[in-house]
């Protein structure tokens, strides 16, 4: 009989072989991030059912790849709950990239519930236990663990596999599994997993929507030093250097390390460590022409009737969804759906993620024949949700 605790290379290899028989396996992770750039793993929770769960020690173990062939196998389910940053960790320790994956907030939209619903929460909601949150704030890298860290840790997936199936059956009553197994396909997708661009950490940076296309160029070299040297030193971005002085070197655009002294919140200490870097990324962003970084822009449409229309789409497919018993956020955020209003006669518009899949049919293609005129919304006075008709009105 394998411990609760497995912190030997032999009971991990047990405990791997009886997952990889195993339909589907519940994983969690519990880790440490606050003063490094890379999150550092404390355990990795395992569940196969309310009675058999245990507790890997990555701590102890330093090397836990051996779990990365459960978490690659196509044919073992890994449930997790908000799984995209526990798998992106779980790659890194592991080398392996995550196949076939249940995450059970993204599934509770298909049920109504919000998408961005805590494990808390959907565990009382689906199966009526109430979770403790004593250990929130622990250091799960401090050893030994204490009891309440070791079941804390061992609830965290011991529901998991019947909130899954509980899942399933709602959404199978309601003739929608395939909806929700479709998108979980796309947590199959190894980018997802990867280190992060720049393109993506500059989309992040607030105070960034006056730029001018000089400007982004001059942004996107500096993130990305900053990113590399975060990187290279294990610490976090902004323990190297903070947006607000990003976005202020940016606009002032230093030439040399001198022009570096009147930043505001940026103490000698830094100057000296870092100038000459990021002078250099200053001036190489002003001098590669800043047409590729404007692209990556979001465009800021001058239709002043832009709102209105995202707020009629929004509309109907708040009616769609709560008629289906979605939950509206699944079929795409507010910024996509502004993106699918306003590029409605771009070459790119049939490549949307509205337009694509089990959304195409359910929303997208109406959607766009409502937006083009083809079609018009009324209220239904019995339900009184929007209804689309085929008649445009005139």
């Amino acid at each position: 009989m394998l411990p609760k605790i497995i912190n030997t290379e032999e009971n991990l290899h047990r405990l791997i072989d009886l997952a990889l028989n195993k339909e589907s396996v519940a994983v969690d992770t519990e880790f440490v991030w606050e003063r490094t750039y890379y999150p550092k793993l404390g355990i990795v929770q395992i569940g196969f059912s309310n009675s058999e769960c245990f507790l890997i020690d990555a701590v102890v173990l330093k090397d836990i790849s051996p779990l990365g062939n459960l978490l690659s196998d196509p044919d073992v389910t890994k449930i997790l709950h908000d799984a995209h940053q526990d798998l992106a960790i779980l790659r890194k320790a592991t080398g392996s990239f995550p196949k076939n994956i249940f995450d059970t907030q993204y599934a509770a939209g298909f049920i109504g519930d919000s998408i961005s619903i805590s494990l808390r929460q959907l565990v009382h909601l689906l199966i009526g236990v109430n979770l403790s949150k004593t250990e929130t704030r622990t250091n799960w890298l401090r050893r030994p663990l204490s009891g309440r860290q070791v079941d804390y840790a061992l609830n965290d997936v011991r529901y998991l596999p019947s909130v899954m199936q509980k899942t399933l059956s709602r959404v199978r009553n309601n003739g929608i599994e395939s909806w929700l197994l479709e998108d979980l396909k796309d947590l199959d997708n190894p980018d997802l997993y990867r280190e992060r661009d720049t393109f993506i950490q500059i989309r992040r940076i607030k105070g960034t929507k006056r730029f001018t296309p000089r400007e982004m160029a001059v942004l996107f070299e500096l993130v990305d030093w900053r990113e590399r040297e975060a990187r290279s030193r294990d610490r976090p971005r902004e323990h190297i250097v903070t947006e607000r002085t990003l976005t202020s070197i940016t606009r002032n655009k230093p030439k040399n390390i001198a022009a570096l002294r009147p930043t505001k919140d940026f103490p000698d200490r830094k100057i000296h460590e870092y100038g000459e870097e990021m002078v250099n990324a200053v001036n190489r962003g002003l001098s590669i022409p800043p047409l590729r970084y404007h692209r990556h822009r979001r465009r800021i449409m001058d239709d002043n009737t832009l709102s209105a229309r995202v707020d009629f789409a929004t509309a109907y497919i708040n009616g769609m969804c709560i008629k289906r018993r979605i939950n509206p956020a699944t079929i795409g955020s507010r910024a996509e759906i502004t993106e699918f209003v306003r590029d409605c006669s771009s070459k790119l518009y049939e490549t949307h993620k509205l337009l694509r899949g089990w959304r195409k049919t359910f929303i997208g293609d109406k959607l766009k024949k409502l937006l083009a005129g083809q079609h018009a919304i009324w209220l239904d006075p019995s339900t009184g949700l929007p209804q689309i008709t085929s008649a445009p009105v005139k």
